[in-house]
């Protein structure tokens, strides 16, 4: 398992999210949402599902916030399986329900919180790195 870390004052932090890069289903194999998240005890959790041509699909399951950062060449989709999520931008905050998607484009400031439980799929550049640019 993976845990994310920061930059602060020259040393590496961990962050105190659980982050998964490593591609967990094959193409032609069954992805089992509920599974993975009905195992899952941790607060914060990202791991990627499946690769679709250069893009992911990460299973996220959080419950708290996120550290504010952008991401600067990739755009970023977040879709509500369950729960609700929080998307606060520097001018206002978005809330998305179960069954909504919300795209932050590249370049922009954003930090991600859920008062409950949420699960969610976020849809990515394979190439992009979870904490920010």
């Amino acid at each position: 398992m993976e845990q994310s870390t920061r930059e602060e004052g020259g040393a590496a932090t961990p962050y105190p999210y659980v982050t998964k890069l490593d591609v967990h289903y094959a193409p032609l194999e069954v992805v089992d949402v509920r599974a993975l998240a009905g195992a899952c005890t941790d607060r914060w959790y990202n791991e990627t599902l499946v690769k679709v041509n250069d893009s992911v699909v990460r299973l996220g399951v959080v419950q708290g916030e996120y550290h504010w950062h952008k991401h600067d060449d990739l755009d970023e989709f977040f879709y509500v399986v369950e729960g609700s999520l929080l998307i606060d931008l520097e001018d206002r905050t978005v809330e998305l329900e179960p069954k909504q998607g919300f795209v932050v484009p590249k370049g922009v400031v954003h930090r991600t919180r859920a008062l409950v439980r949420t699960v969610m799929l976020m849809v990515e550049g394979e190439g992009i790195v979870p904490t920010g640019d």
